[in-house]
């Protein structure tokens, strides 16, 4: 793509029109969308109860801010200023800085995680629906933990079930993504974060009806500081960073679109209020549950998919409370696929597809990828290609790409992103987007300073 087509296409998006969000609302929905997802509903109750409780959630809690709150800041910035699709953004603000054009490494790395993660979050995220079909019928009353184990593998072991639920998600997806900013992404999460809300104060609601609140409350919020390790502080950072869903090119991509005048440090931090929020609404509807039925609070990954149908089972109205449970679950990954799939779509359209092969070419890649994660789960189930290295010794296809852009992918973009932010780009070209003064000024040397080491941390502990 030429400079003059980049500089035509920036004035399009900087123009007043349907390429803005309506307002900041619509990107607080929409950012809150994309990182409110699985790792908030699935994964932060179960690694919480892995880890102890109100100690982990407090060092999460700063975690945050050191890391998550500043990159989300920096991305959302680097998206409006370079009012493209991630890639371009950063080919664009590297001009503009006369830096190395290199940089727009940053934009490749992150529009390639995304895609990647969405080749297989559609495959984990169609779990969900075969669950709420379950809930729908009844299955789930009077089943047993063997009973659970059972139904959750013989799904895994299906790749034509998994196949199905893999392309319905994938279109839901693109049915979305099609519509564009206002008439798509803007319209869906207008109805999807406010019903995905309700429905999680209806389950914490519950959970507050049953005698094991108060037992949930203790566990979530008094620090038991002799349980955590530093093993746990290290998957409190990881899990920070990757909740906010940074490092994909989402927020960027979600940043090109929002009107100049809006503050990107409140809303960011707003954001990230909203995102800690449901985790923690999360645990409190998960956990009483869990409690009432003398369950294990720290039963890893399949305390939704094998613990929970237990205990809904068991319950008055478990059927009713487990289709609202799945159906959560449904939208949370919903609204973050769509985020991950506008990185690649934006890129596509810059490449001059409109929009409607745009969305269908990017899902339908994604999707086509996600069928080796299909494979990976039953038929390919013995085929490790990097035996060689013992690193990734009996890992799957699915298990390499959750390693390489969990583990790399995304620490090196966030780290690259702190760098070129705090270190390369001008510090006036910043305060032009965010404002001069002391909130600027704090920002920025956590970037500097405080975020790298983090990151670095991070990095060399999951590698």
């Amino acid at each position: 793509m030429s400079s003059t087509t980049i500089a035509s296409s920036a004035s399009r998006s900087a123009a007043p029109g349907p390429a803005l969000w309506s307002s900041r609302l619509a990107f607080i929905l929409a950012a809150a969308g994309s990182a409110v997802g699985l790792g908030n509903i699935w994964k932060f109750p179960y690694i919480t109860g892995e880890n102890g409780g109100g100690a982990f959630v407090l060092v999460y809690l700063a975690c945050i801010a050191v890391i998550g709150i500043p990159v989300m800041i920096a991305e959302v910035m680097l998206g409006r200023r370079g009012r493209h699709s991630p890639i371009n953004s950063m080919r664009e603000i590297a001009r503009q800085e006369g830096v190395s054009r290199h940089w727009k490494a940053i934009g490749w790395l992150a529009t390639l995680a995304a895609f990647l993660i969405l080749s297989f979050y559609s495959v984990i995220a169609g779990w969900t629906i075969p669950y709420i079909f379950h809930a729908l019928q009844g299955n789930l009353v009077g089943m047993d933990g063997a009973q659970a184990g059972e139904m959750f593998g013989q799904l895994l072991a299906s790749p034509f079930e998994l196949t199905l639920w893999h392309s319905l998600f994938m279109v839901l997806a693109v049915m979305v993504s099609v519509g564009g900013v206002r008439h798509g992404l803007e319209r869906a999460v207008t109805w999807l974060m406010p019903a995905l809300l309700l429905l999680l104060v209806m389950l914490v609601g519950f959970g507050m009806s049953t005698d094991h609140f108060g037992t949930a409350l203790r566990f979530l919020f008094e620090p038991d500081f002799s349980s955590l390790t530093a093993a746990a502080v290290l998957v409190a950072l990881g899990h920070a960073f990757f909740t906010l869903s940074l490092a994909s090119g989402s927020m960027m991509a979600y940043g090109a679109y929002l009107p100049k005048g809006v503050s990107i440090v409140r809303t960011s931090m707003l954001v990230a209020v909203m995102d800690t929020a449901v985790a923690l609404m999360a645990g409190l509807a998960i956990f009483p549950i869990v409690f009432a039925n003398d369950l294990e609070p720290g039963a890893g990954p399949g305390l939704i998919f094998n613990t929970l149908p237990v205990a809904f089972g068991q319950m008055p109205g478990g059927s009713f409370f487990a289709t609202l449970f799945f159906v959560l679950l449904l939208f949370a990954a919903w609204t973050s696929a769509l985020s991950m799939l506008e990185a690649v779509v934006k890129w596509l359209e810059e490449q001059g597809m409109a929009r409607r092969k745009a969305a269908i070419s990017g899902g339908l890649a994604a999707w086509l990828v996600g069928l080796t994660t299909v494979l990976s789960l039953n038929v390919w189930s013995d085929f490790t290609p990097l035996d060689s290295f013992e690193r990734f010794e009996g890992k799957t296809l699915f298990d390499l790409y959750d390693f390489l852009t969990a583990n790399v992918m995304m620490p090196l973009v966030a780290l690259l992103t702190a760098v070129f932010v705090g270190w390369v780009m001008k510090k006036s070209s910043s305060e032009e987007e965010l404002g001069a003064g002391s909130m600027h000024r704090v920002w920025l040397f956590v970037l500097r300073y405080l975020t790298p080491v983090g990151l670095v941390v991070l990095f060399f502990y999951n590698v």
